[in-house]
């Protein structure tokens, strides 16, 4: 497995994310040696539409300069919705794919993407309901376990966790593209 020892890795959410496709990344991330911090639009705990819940280490908004050496966004229909309403969550996304640097996202956390405008040429996967958002947003959607494209991995449903997170892992350990 790649080793992750020094990286830094930003995970955006917010209320309503799925549960396995925040925990299950998190985890690959910290048993492969990376530090994952936890933003969230108001810095504040933060629950899955399960239960589970997740205490956020800053706000998107105090967030907006940080630098991070990979980007996970899990799905969650409510938390991928409200995240994209979220102006420094989108500036964040942007300059992080905009630098050529590996990001992740499940589902429909790929909803952000469409806001951050940097899905033009761009192949990736999601939750199928996202499948015209993406193609609008300039995107070629494939339907695929895990798709990579130039350190931008994406899967569709907590079904296909696993090999999302050895491609995330894999891609971080990478670095920039």
């Amino acid at each position: 497995m790649a080793k992750l020892d020094g990286k830094r890795i930003g995970v955006l959410a917010t209320n309503g994310f799925e549960d396995s496709e925040f925990s299950s990344p998190v985890e690959a991330v910290r048993q492969a040696g990376g530090t994952v911090t936890v933003l969230s639009p108001g810095g504040e705990k933060i629950e899955g539409k399960n239960g589970s819940t997740a205490e956020a280490d800053a706000s998107t908004e105090s967030s907006r300069d940080a630098e991070f050496d990979g980007i996970i966004l899990p799905g969650g229909t409510g938390n991928a919705d409200q995240l994209r309403m979220d102006e420094a969550a989108v500036e964040i996304v942007k300059k992080h794919v905009e630098a050529g640097k590996p990001l992740a996202v499940i589902c429909h956390g790929a909803w952000i993407l469409t806001d951050a405008d940097v899905l033009r040429g761009r192949t990736l996967t999601s939750y199928p309901s996202l499948k015209t958002d993406l193609q609008n947003a300039g995107a070629t959607w494939v339907d695929e376990e895990v798709h990579v494209d130039n350190g931008l991995v994406s899967s569709r449903t907590p079904a296909d966790l696993e090999a999302f997170n050895a491609k995330l892992v894999e891609e971080f350990a990478e670095g920039q593209h």
